[in-house]
């Protein structure tokens, strides 16, 4: 549950919280308003700093009455993604004492202090609340209450709300131990989910996907010992729609690498494989508690990647629902297989624009490390609005090609294509190759390899490794930004 905001025009001549964060414009001097100024006039003597220095390293203390103040200094040239790590470093000196409230001023100019609420409440939201975790006694204590002085226009603050309530899903979903979020577990948790928010909701279980030959999905969970692998299909419809979205995320809830299985080493962390499905549910869920005027159709493909007698193997042929014939050479490339058929299905209601979120290959997080995300777009300008919505929401995309040459390398002598090659040479660009094939109707198309989800030490607003990535930008691009 996220902490209740409520705001202030202006703030009262003294502040009686005992958490505040101060967050004012870049500038040589202090400007006027600034809470506890001899205090930080103080702090800044102490360390040998000027004033404008503040834009780099935020500060802290203690005041005289017990409370704890951090101020924040805002170059608001910078980009969205450094304005929002300055904030998010600030505000976590005070959320590491888990208050149940903060109060946050924002100084500056009203464009200046509307930007500095947003990113104040965001972070708030978003690190205030708690994701699980499985100890004797939990001692971790919520945020409760944020009040922000020095701007009070609630409706700007509404779609932030809803963002971070779907980031929240997301990272909640994500962090779940595979124990707890098998895919029969998930399929539950989602109908739930669909009942409170008013979706559409179906179902393609094993039985109903080996009759229509969706093999390349079922290749994959067969070597489950339980059939409780599906796609599931969720709707949200707005009356005064004038295009569809679909969103696909990859849903598997633990990957061994299948018969050829992954060391301890790259195993571990694997229960969060299914990511992509938790950033198409919190665009979902984002989107409809904002009630925006777009359709979205949500697919997840929720399987696990197992080893028993009758999981898939090298070499062997599996036919797509699309008819494509596909030579497995390396099980452990079973989210594209997933995905394939997934893409299928979703692209044959045709959509507006179709995006799959997935943590597909090894081979983008070599790419990128953990602090971008790589995009595949079926034009290049809607590659360009892509990395452009990233910059805008500070989550950050780099764009790859998916030129098509490329595909050579996928030739196969006994099927249509190749699932992969064994070299892992540029498998960021095949598998995208791959998963093109299985688009129907010139779908425009996006797939991001979220190489971002997660990330040591935090990743822009968000402080949990587990970052999230995906549901701000995926916003951005239903919006239409």
């Amino acid at each position: 549950m996220l902490a209740q905001l409520t705001l202030f025009q202006t703030q009262p001549d003294t502040l009686s919280a005992q958490h505040v964060l101060a967050i004012f414009p870049k500038a040589k001097t202090l400007p006027e308003g600034v809470p506890h100024t001899d205090l930080l006039r103080a702090v800044l003597a102490r360390r040998g700093m000027k004033v404008e220095e503040l834009a780099k390293t935020p500060v802290a203390a203690n005041t005289a009455d017990g409370g704890l103040i951090a101020w924040a200094m805002l170059d608001f040239g910078k980009d969205p993604f450094a304005l929002q790590t300055g904030v998010r470093k600030a505000l976590q000196t005070l959320l590491d004492e888990q208050p149940k409230s903060v109060a946050i001023v924002v100084l500056g100019d009203a464009a200046q202090r509307q930007r500095a609420a947003e990113l104040a409440a965001y972070a708030a939201w978003v690190n205030g609340a708690l994701l699980p975790v499985h100890k004797k006694k939990d001692e971790r204590k919520p945020l409760q209450k944020i009040a922000i002085y020095g701007f009070d226009d609630s409706k700007a603050m509404q779609g932030l709300k809803a963002q971070a309530e779907g980031n929240l899903l997301c990272r909640t979903l994500t962090v779940l131990p595979p124990n707890e979020l098998t895919p029969g577990q998930y399929r539950k948790r989602v109908k739930k989910l669909a009942q409170e928010h008013g979706w559409q909701h179906s179902e393609y279980d094993m039985q109903a996907l080996r009759k229509m030959g969706a093999g390349a999905f079922v290749a994959v969970a067969q070597g489950s010992e339980i059939d409780d692998a599906a796609i599931v299909h969720l709707s949200y419809k707005h009356p005064k729609a004038k295009r569809t979205v679909a969103l696909v995320g990859k849903g598997i809830c633990f990957d061994t690498g299948g018969h050829n299985l992954k060391p301890s080493r790259y195993m571990h962390n694997m229960h969060e494989d299914m990511n992509g499905s938790g950033v198409a549910l919190g665009i979902l869920l984002a989107a409809s508690q904002q009630k925006l005027p777009v359709n979205i159709d949500c697919w997840l493909a929720l399987a696990q990647n197992h080893i028993s007698p009758k999981a898939y193997k090298q070499n062997d042929i599996v036919r797509a629902l699309n008819g494509t014939t596909i030579e497995v050479m390396h099980t452990d490339a079973e989210g594209r297989m997933v995905l394939a058929d997934t893409l299928t299905l979703a692209s044959r209601e045709k959509p507006d624009l179709m995006i799959d979120f997935a943590t597909l290959t090894g081979s983008m997080a070599t790419a990128l490390g953990a602090r971008y995300s790589g995009v595949f777009a079926t034009t290049d300008e809607l590659a360009q609005r892509a990395v452009s919505v990233g910059k805008q929401v500070g989550e950050r995309l780099c764009a790859f090609p998916l030129d098509e040459d490329y595909e050579a390398a996928l030739d196969s002598k006994v099927a249509d294509i190749k699932q992969c090659t064994l070299d892992g040479e540029a498998d960021h660009i095949l598998a995208t190759r791959f998963l093109k094939r299985f688009v129907e109707h010139d779908t425009p198309w996006l797939h991001v390899d979220l190489s971002a989800s997660r990330c040591e030490g935090g990743l822009g607003s968000v402080a949990s490794e587990v970052t999230g990535f995906g549901v701000g930008w995926g916003l951005g691009m239903v919006r239409g930004e």
